[in-house]
């Protein structure tokens, strides 16, 4: 018995939002992000910058994930964290240079005015980059934990740490909140 020959129509695949729409909508929340971990505005478009900038250049890969906008955001940790690490070994050759003597003018990373992103910039750096994303990307547990490569368990004890510690260097009564 012959069949009828059968036909298979190929399968639409979705095509990859172009970038310049994914930097318009994400731009905003990630230059808040860096903000948040640098507290220098012109520090924070930086990184942001180079950040989507690495997107671009990746853009066939990235716009393939799940979450590019995650994939952006990690970026702007590592890179806060690196441009931290490098500041603090700026200065403390600069200090060596200077035979110990204290030095007013070296570029540390200045803070806004704002109380609690001061407070959460004194923060252990993963506690401050896990507020961040929390509190100001509204991100839950489990994409934090994508985002810094760790556990959500890991992620919920940084944030437990943290409210703590915020709560104590803002002089907010933690039981007032329970």
């Amino acid at each position: 018995m012959l069949s009828a020959p059968t036909t298979t129509l190929p399968v639409a695949t979705p095509l990859p939002e172009p970038f310049e729409d994914f930097y318009r909508r994400e731009y905003r929340s990630v230059v808040a992000l860096a903000i948040s971990l640098s507290g220098n505005r012109g520090a924070a478009e930086d990184l942001a910058q180079e950040a989507f900038l690495a997107a671009h250049r990746h853009w066939a890969k990235v716009s393939g994930y799940d979450a590019p906008g995650a994939w952006v955001r990690k970026v702007v940790v590592n890179k806060s964290r690196s441009a931290f690490r490098r500041t603090v070994t700026e200065a403390k050759a600069m200090v060596k240079l200077r035979g110990g003597q204290q030095i007013t003018s070296v570029d540390k990373l200045p803070h806004e005015t704002d109380a609690f992103w001061q407070a959460v910039r004194k923060l252990p750096k993963r506690q401050a980059q896990c507020v961040a994303l929390r509190y100001l990307e509204d991100l839950p547990i489990e994409e934090i934990a994508r985002i810094l490569e760790c556990s959500n368990p890991t992620v919920r004890v940084h944030l437990h740490r943290a409210r703590a510690a915020l709560a104590e260097q803002l002089g907010i009564d933690v039981e007032d909140y329970s």
